[in-house]
């Protein structure tokens, strides 16, 4: 049988600062693939990267390529995923073998990269926005493998909440059936993406990071199954107004339902439509909140790293 380290390939610098205790800060590769274009992709995973090695981490973006799951990528790795774009393969749980077995290139989901970080021994991600129930998923059972993913794998995951175009109200109530704690930092409200409110109110808040990488060391200490979710808004100036942002994803999620346009293909269509109705305003948010998760994410592996080598 063939050993984890056949398909799990650790850049030198991460591994290195894994050993070590050293704070490092998982990223995902879908946003690089099916969330922006080219090159607006590759300008921001770089500068997201470089965001957090400002705050004192290593960054790790991940992705399948060659037949092995990579973490910490080259810049030329990150350039071959934003050029080959909507053609990569998004990978979350259910897809991870095939992929690996096949030796095509993959973008891992947050579901993806929170199983590559696990395996890497990076406990700390920062994306985005989550997967979650989508709207109508009452009826379709349409739920993102990321809220189950949660449940079972211990990485905390910072994001500006759930995607906009999914039903937030629901997935809250997924993520606590399962038991997973979500944490608003500096807010009462869980975020809707592009906006800093969803009308969804928060049963846990926290104002420091310190308190946030405390929290998760008990958690870890009480030895819990899954993983933590920081629902962190977008920065107040980057925010969209959220009756623009909700007609706009409207009508992406009618000419989505009109076209029969289901599974993997739902979020890079709306996302695409979103963009294309609000004058690239949504693409200029997203770009604002992954910068700032990313920040955020590494100032809690940090401040983690730092109470974990005073011996607390």
């Amino acid at each position: 049988m063939k050993r984890l380290d056949h398909y799990l390939e650790i850049s030198k610098d991460v591994q290195e600062a894994v050993n070590e205790d050293l704070p490092v800060v998982a990223l995902e590769s879908t946003i690089i693939s099916h969330g922006m274009p080219y090159p607006d992709n590759v300008k921001t995973a770089l500068a997201v990267e470089e965001a957090i090695r400002q705050q004192g981490a290593m960054p790790a973006t991940i992705a399948v390529m060659d037949g092995k799951i990579k973490v910490g990528l080259t810049a030329e790795e990150i350039e071959r995923l934003g050029k080959e774009g909507l053609s990569v393969t998004k990978v979350s749980r259910r897809d991870l073998p095939l992929v690996l077995a096949s030796g095509v290139t993959g973008a891992t989901t947050v579901a993806g990269t929170m199983i590559a970080a696990h395996l890497a021994g990076i406990q700390f991600f920062a994306t985005g926005g989550i997967g979650g129930v989508h709207r109508a998923g009452q009826d379709t059972m349409d739920v993102s493998a990321d809220l189950l993913e949660l449940q079972k794998t211990p990485v905390l995951v910072v994001c500006s909440g759930a995607k906009s175009i999914l039903d937030i109200g629901r997935t809250l109530e997924y993520l606590e059936t399962g038991g997973v704690p979500v944490i608003g930092y500096r807010t009462l409200e869980m975020p809707a993406f592009y906006t800093r409110e969803s009308g969804f109110q928060l049963v846990s808040h926290a104002d420091e990071a310190g308190t946030i990488a405390e929290a998760y060391r008990v958690s870890r200490a009480l030895d819990y199954p899954g993983g933590m979710v920081i629902a962190n808004p977008i920065p107040e100036e980057a925010a969209m107004d959220a009756g623009l942002i909700n007609q706009a994803i409207e009508d992406a999620l009618r000419e989505a339902d009109e076209n029969g346009i289901t599974g993997k293909a739902v979020t890079p269509f709306l996302l695409e439509r979103v963009s294309t109705a609000t004058g690239g305003d949504s693409l200029r948010a997203n770009i604002a909140l992954v910068l700032n998760n990313a920040r955020v994410a590494a100032d809690i592996a940090v401040a983690y790293a730092g109470r974990k080598q005073k011996g607390s």
